[in-house]
């Protein structure tokens, strides 16, 4: 192995999902590694997320599938009804048949404190309160990291995993603004009896009217919770900074969104936005960050991932899985150093194949897009001409993430 493809430490800047899985996907490698977060204590944001075969099997191969399966609601597939509550189709997120397992339903904060566990246990060092400022320094040779407080700290590599408004992404790309979409996800928490279903009912379910769906899903362990949702085109004339977050705070609004055209709608949803507390009320803005050329520096010292790298937006609830598959990709990388002959084609290697299931993805989000907002939506409605196609869903459940490095590594 050449001296540069050493790595003797990682830093890692953010303690969400992405980080905490590439620390202990990196700790699986015997890589040394560190995170630093600017949050005072782990992560406690609400809200779930779905988790498919793709993530799971990560989670399986890090030892933790065992543990968070039995943490959420598990679950296959998702359908897709009328009005007269005719099934249309199913969209599979699992199956323990085809994809070797279920779909995962589980609290973003149930979720870290695991990892949180898992990486205390195997003596992991999380730094709370640890803000990244810059970059002082980014050679081959290693990279030096500067935080608010005025400490410092060296590593062989800085990754970035601090989300869709990176801060260390500005290292890559000093000017890049996130772009908003004009689209946001509104969503609530009420009890599972509210809805009053009918005898043999399957949810998850998206219910679809001319003026968009309106999506129910089981959460908590035994389904007693559902999560409600709708998709909001949101048009702002004149956008003004930190606009988002009084969006964000506005849960009356939100309240307000999921009850109304209620009546095209059936019973059941009647029922279930007929008592909602705007404590549950979640409003998610959809931003993007452009295809970028790349997702490393020059000196292959900094790297990015997760949302820092390709922000996507939730109507396919594969931002998290995509995170998951970069991560876990990356350290596989990182822990066969010593058959790789030049780091920096590692990362093209893993750029490309990433930004391939990325961009696919993507497509996918149109596809659900377009069965969720309303039929004449200037952005995906019918007119709009992109056209509706069957869910194919073989090449996302079923990855072989190990067997691809491995070939990568052999045509070298």
């Amino acid at each position: 192995m050449s001296e540069s493809n050493k790595f003797e430490n990682v830093a890692i800047v953010g303690a969400g999902l992405a980080g905490l899985t590439l620390a202990l996907a990196l700790h699986q490698q015997s890589i040394p590694v560190t995170v630093y977060e600017s949050r005072p204590a782990p992560l406690n944001i609400g809200g779930a997320v779905m988790l498919s075969p793709n993530a799971l099997q990560i989670l399986d191969a890090l030892d933790l599938y065992h543990i968070v399966k039995t943490k959420g609601y598990n679950f296959e597939t998702l359908d897709y009804r009328d009005l007269a509550g005719n099934l249309l189709e199913s969209y599979e997120f699992g199956s323990k048949d085809k994809y070797g397992y279920k779909g995962l339903r589980i609290f973003r904060h149930v979720l870290i404190d695991e990892l949180v566990a898992a990486l205390a246990q195997r003596g992991v060092t999380v730094r709370y309160g640890t803000k990244f400022s810059h970059v002082v320094a980014d050679s081959p040779r290693g990279v030096t990291v500067a935080f608010t407080d005025g400490s410092t700290a060296s590593a062989s590599v800085l990754v970035g995993a601090d989300g869709i408004h990176s801060a260390v992404r500005k290292h890559l790309y000093p000017d890049l603004q996130t772009k908003f979409i004009g689209m946001a996800g509104i969503t609530a928490a009420v009890p599972t009896t509210q809805l009053k279903l009918p005898p043999g009912y399957h949810i998850p379910v998206t219910i679809i009217s001319p003026k968009g769906a309106f999506v129910i899903a089981p959460q908590q362990v035994d389904g007693s919770e559902v999560l409600i949702g709708k998709q909001q085109r949101v048009v702002l004339n004149d956008v003004q900074p930190g606009w988002d977050r009084e969006f964000v705070a506005d849960k009356e609004s939100g309240v307000k969104f999921l009850q109304q055209d209620n009546e095209l709608f059936p019973e059941i949803v009647h029922n279930a936005a007929s008592h909602i507390d705007t404590d549950t009320v979640n409003k998610w803005p959809f931003f993007v960050v452009p295809k970028l050329e790349r997702w490393a520096s020059e000196s292959r010292g900094v790297i990015i991932v997760g949302d820092a790298a390709h922000a996507i937006p939730p109507s396919a609830s594969q931002g998290i899985n995509q995170a998951f598959e970069d991560v876990y990709m990356l350290a596989l990388l990182l822990g066969q150093a010593d058959r790789i002959r030049s780091i920096k084609d590692a990362l093209s290697f893993w750029q490309s194949y990433r930004q391939e299931r990325v961009d696919k993805v993507l497509e996918l989000n149109k596809q659900i897009d377009l069965r969720r907002m309303p039929a004449d939506d200037a952005v995906v409605g019918d007119k709009s001409g992109f056209q509706r196609k069957e869910f194919e869903l073989g090449w996302l459940y079923k990855p072989e993430f190990k067997k691809d490095v491995q070939d990568w590594i052999s045509r070298q």
